[in-house]
């Protein structure tokens, strides 16, 4: 019995995260900015996720693949978003420890 071929695998998509050009200048306006994008498209992606299971539960859904993808790329940004956030409030924590 022949073995199906696999189809070729696609590139992971990365519009999810924000541009490296996002932070263009030294000032806190580009990485303010960069936060808000990710928590923006964290936002997205988590509804996204959100929705994708509530087509599963209800039997509506046609492609387990991108549900689970969906649910992945949410978890993952939730915890790189909940580190930079942690690793911000300990560098704010530290400079706080600091005598002038």
């Amino acid at each position: 019995m022949p073995v199906p071929a696999i189809a070729a695998v696609q590139p992971a998509a990365t519009s999810y995260l924000p541009s490296v050009g996002a932070v263009s200048d030294a000032g806190g306006e580009g990485f303010a900015s960069s936060l808000t994008s990710a928590v923006d498209n964290l936002q997205g992606l988590q509804s996204t996720s959100n929705a994708l299971s509530v087509q599963a539960v209800t039997g509506d859904l046609t492609d387990i693949h991108n549900a689970t993808l969906a649910s992945t790329r949410a978890q993952v940004t939730l915890e790189l978003v909940a580190a930079v956030r942690n690793k911000g409030v300990d560098a704010f924590n530290e400079i706080m420890r600091m005598q002038a």
